[in-house]
């Protein structure tokens, strides 16, 4: 029995949405499909180090909100969605994609982290292996503190050398060849950039040191697989939980 009544064409619009969603989804189960024959190795990176990072910052901190920044077709926030909190994702959709960008695992806001357009409060933020793509670097850092409730957690991840910033590390002689082949740029920050940053009002709670490439700074040398562990003088990424002053 029709929920709609007798409406000859309340009825037909259900079977037509009915019929959309079913052709949607066996598409959807085509690429799916597509995608799992397709796959081959390529490299080995450090998201795991990372999102391990992220999910132990969660566990600790139990955020209601979170927002991710930079997601691009990552399937983060979906998880951390798993996680419990109440998740919102963003990336600079039309001026840092080339062709745009399509994330099947969560919607995604256009929004521009260096001048945001975002005026909610969140318990968590989560920036992960993005801020070094961003030129204005300190704007992103000081509207992502801003952004956070009062004693609110900043999950980031970058490349860091303490003693040492490097402007685009893909660009420096000796550089791993395939980052040097990316469209974007790839900041390695420092100490003092950090410190720059906690002036906004936040402190340092914890800083996980890696060593992801064999050289001095990251992109430089051979990559090491997996990542290993490191101390402040020898790593060259770093995960970082910052809060807000309450």
């Amino acid at each position: 029995m029709c929920a709609c009544g007798d409406n000859p064409g309340s009825r037909y619009h259900i079977t037509v949405k009915q019929l959309v969603h079913n052709l949607g989804r066996l598409y959807q189960r085509k690429i799916l499909s597509l995608e799992a024959e397709r796959q081959h190795f390529n490299r080995y990176n450090e998201r795991p180090v990372e999102f391990a990072f992220v999910f132990r910052a969660i566990a600790r901190c139990a955020p209601k909100t979170i927002l991710d920044v930079g997601t691009g077709t990552t399937a983060l926030p979906a998880l951390m969605a798993n996680c419990g909190a109440v998740v919102t994702a963003i990336d600079n959709v039309n001026d840092y994609w080339e062709h745009g960008l399509i994330n099947r695992h969560w919607h995604i806001v256009d929004d521009d982290i260096q001048k945001t357009r975002i005026r909610q409060k969140f318990d968590m933020l989560t920036c992960i292996s993005t801020l070094e793509h961003i030129r204005e670097y300190d704007n992103a850092a000081r509207n992502m503190l801003e952004l956070l409730s009062p004693g609110g957690h900043l999950v980031l991840t970058c490349p860091f050398t303490w003693a040492q910033h490097v402007d685009d590390c893909y660009r420096q002689p000796g550089a791993d060849a395939g980052l040097a082949a990316a469209p974007y740029i790839g900041n390695s920050y420092s100490g003092e950039d950090l410190e720059r940053w906690l002036r906004v009002g936040a402190e340092l709670v914890e800083i996980e040191h890696w060593r992801g490439f064999s050289g001095s700074h990251w992109a430089l040398g051979e990559r090491l697989a997996p990542p290993l562990p490191a101390t402040r003088e020898t790593g060259n990424l770093a995960c970082l939980l910052l809060r807000r002053a309450a």
